[in-house]
């Protein structure tokens, strides 16, 4: 997909959806980047049903660190992996509180230095909390870029680094928004909605599936 057709596939789904935000209910930079780390392998909707009780005892780094790895479980048990999350966080308000004055950083190294927070998640806070142009890739995202030609590539840093290059600069802090959400609602990985599909013109997938099935 050249860059052109990158950016009219862009401001399609710009059009349809024209004040994209992410689906994780948060109140500031650290409790963004929470549930970002919590929505790892479990849907947005089901971290959206454990925060608010982990938020209302822990609403800060400090609190967060205080309460320990077990009184975090217990707050999240119904996601996946809750045991390990709780164990990263629980280290990871600490860390905020003793590296960081019980402030969330700004800088990628410094975010990707905290237990539990890679690339995608760093790429999360950065663009959400702090209106940085990132562009982290989830399972949504790299399968939207490979299907539709947008950004192809083997890896998410690939598919990250041709997003990157093809999305305009005034897009980019948005775009991640619009495919993710895109990706989850209706370019969906087994069945493609691309009759609903704003952007469907400048798409390259050769299977397009231009009718809902039957009833």
């Amino acid at each position: 997909m050249s860059r052109e057709q990158a950016a009219a596939f862009l401001r399609a789904l710009a059009a349809a959806n024209p004040a994209p935000r992410t689906e994780l209910h948060y109140h500031d930079p650290f409790t963004l980047l929470v549930a970002v780390v919590l929505s790892a392998q479990t849907t947005d909707a089901m971290v959206n049903k454990v925060t608010p009780g982990l938020f209302a005892a822990a609403p800060t780094p400090a609190a967060m660190a205080a309460l320990g790895a077990e009184g975090i479980g217990a707050h999240i048990r119904r996601i996946g992996l809750w045991q390990a999350k709780a164990r990263h966080l629980a280290a990871l308000a600490a860390q905020l509180v003793e590296k960081h004055g019980g402030a969330v950083p700004r800088e990628r190294a410094a975010l990707e230095a905290l237990p539990g927070v890679g690339r995608k998640t760093a790429n999360v806070v950065l663009n959400v909390a702090f209106g940085e142009p990132t562009m982290a890739v989830d399972t949504h995202i790299f399968r939207l870029g490979n299907r539709t030609g947008l950004a192809p590539g083997k890896t998410p840093r690939a598919v990250e680094e041709a997003l990157v290059k093809r999305v305009p600069p005034e897009l980019l802090r948005d775009a991640h928004h619009w495919l993710i959400l895109h990706g989850r609602y209706v370019c969906k990985a087994r069945a493609p909605e691309c009759w609903r599909c704003p952007a469907r013109a400048h798409c390259n997938y050769k299977d397009k599936v231009l009718a809902p099935p039957a009833a």
